[in-house]
Parts: structure tokens; C-alpha cells; sequence
């Protein structure tokens, strides 16, 4: 009678234990399943992108934005405030941005880089060529890293502190010649026009370079416009492949 009660507990017990076991292993898997289906996003830039306290800075605007509409995705990087992580440098030019690219990137080889950066130079260093280079570089080295890697390359905003950024309407069609150049069917390049609509006169605080509410609003409706559609593909994409296992 001992012997057949003993073994029932003992049955029962590695019943329970498979059971505990089998439950945890459903956990783990969904944890993974779901940390694959997040999106991941750099935004890449200099102050425009990083943000401060006279100003406002899209990403204010454009995560609860996304949030809103349900897009799985998470901001990451070196830097982070209130709002979200990120890889703004205020003050630095696109020189500086590549310069840091390829350590930045391996560390966050993010899903998709949101790259907006041209200010910071001198119209009478005629800078154009320079950034344009720069910015290939930084497109040649993400993709080296991360072969599958979208990229929103902004056309950036303009600014009213002239003649320092006179150059700048030059610079933004010279990144369109660069976006069509680079175009790539395993690895997108978006060109997003954040030049466009946007008034350093009625969009931009006192110092006529930085977003006030207005120009935040403007940038992250870009931005969101572009980034929308891929977020919800992946997604789509994800459930799909779950429907197939």
C-alpha cells in the first residue's frame, strides 16, 4: 500500500513538474517571439535630432504618435531622455556622425536608421560635396553591418541663420541625386523631404534654426508618413509567418 501510494506522488509530482516546466518553455518562447517582432529604430543626428531645452524635437511628437497606432518598434541608442533613446549630437556635422558610425551601428544595428544631419557647416567652406560624401559613407556602413537595414534619409530642414546655412537647398538636392544613386532592393533607402512645407520663419524658434511646436509637428508627421507603412509591413509580415508554424 506504501509502495503504490508513493509511486502516485511520485507520478503526480513529475506530472507537476513537466507541467510548471512546459509553461516556462511557453513563456520563453513568446517573450522571444515578441522581442523579434519589435522594430527597432536609430535616430541618428545632430541637436535637431537629440533635442533641448529651448526647443522642441520631433521625436516628442513621433513616438506617441506610434504608439497610438499600435507599431511595435523601440527607439534605441547611446543617448536618452524623457521621450525615448537616441543618436542625436548637438553641434556636430555629418563629418563628426561618420566618424562614430561604424562603432555606433555595431553596437545599435538598429532596423531602421532615421538619418537627418547637414547643419552645422559653413556656407563659405562650400560643405556640400563633404557631407554628401559623409552621408554615402554612413548609407555603406550600415549596410556592411546590416544588410537588411532600412534607411530614412532626410532632406533637412531649412534654417533662417544666414548666409552660415545658404548651402542647405543645395545640399538637399544633392541628397536626392544620392538616394536615387543608392537605391537598393535588399536594403531600402527612403528619401524623406522634411525640406518641404516646413517655414524657419513660423516653424522654427528664435535662433531661426531649431523646431518649435509647430516645426516638431511638421518633422514627425514626415517622419511618421514614412515609417508607418514599413512598421505595419513587418508586422504583417511577422504575423504571417507565425500563421505558417
Amino acid at each position: 500500500m506504501s509502495n503504490s501510494y508513493e509511486k502516485r506522488s511520485t507520478v503526480t509530482q513529475l506530472r507537476n513538474f513537466l507541467l510548471h516546466l512546459g509553461a516556462v518553455v511557453l513563456l520563453l518562447f513568446a517573450g522571444t517571439a515578441q522581442a523579434a517582432e519589435t522594430t527597432t529604430i536609430l535616430a541618428l543626428g545632430d541637436s535637431i535630432t537629440a533635442g533641448g531645452g529651448s526647443f522642441v524635437v520631433y521625436r516628442q511628437v513621433l513616438v506617441p504618435k506610434l504608439q497610438e497606432r499600435g507599431l511595435s518598434c523601440e527607439f534605441i541608442g547611446p543617448n536618452r531622455d524623457g521621450t525615448s533613446a537616441h543618436a542625436g549630437y548637438g553641434g556636430r556635422n555629418t563629418h563628426y556622425l561618420r566618424s562614430i558610425s561604424q562603432e555606433l551601428y555595431r553596437k545599435y544595428p538598429a532596423d531602421i536608421v532615421l538619418l537627418h544631419s547637414g547643419h552645422n557647416s559653413f556656407a563659405h567652406d562650400e560643405p556640400v560635396p563633404g557631407i554628401v560624401r559623409d552621408t554615402e559613407a554612413m548609407i555603406a556602413t550600415f549596410r556592411e553591418i546590416n544588410p537588411r537595414v532600412t534607411i530614412l534619409l532626410a532632406q533637412v530642414i531649412p534654417a533662417g541663420k544666414l548666409p552660415k546655412y545658404s548651402y542647405i537647398p543645395q545640399l538637399n538636392r544633392e541628397l536626392a541625386v544620392l538616394a536615387a544613386r543608392l537605391a537598393h532592393s535588399d536594403s531600402r533607402l527612403v528619401l524623406v523631404d522634411q525640406a518641404a512645407g516646413f517655414d524657419w520663419k513660423t516653424d522654427t524658434v528664435a535662433d531661426h534654426v531649431h523646431p518649435n511646436a509647430a516645426g516638431a509637428e511638421k518633422m514627425a508627421a514626415k517622419w511618421f508618413a514614412a515609417l508607418a507603412p514599413l512598421l505595419e509591413q513587418r508586422r504583417n509580415g511577422h504575423a504571417e509567418e507565425a500563421d505558417a508554424d
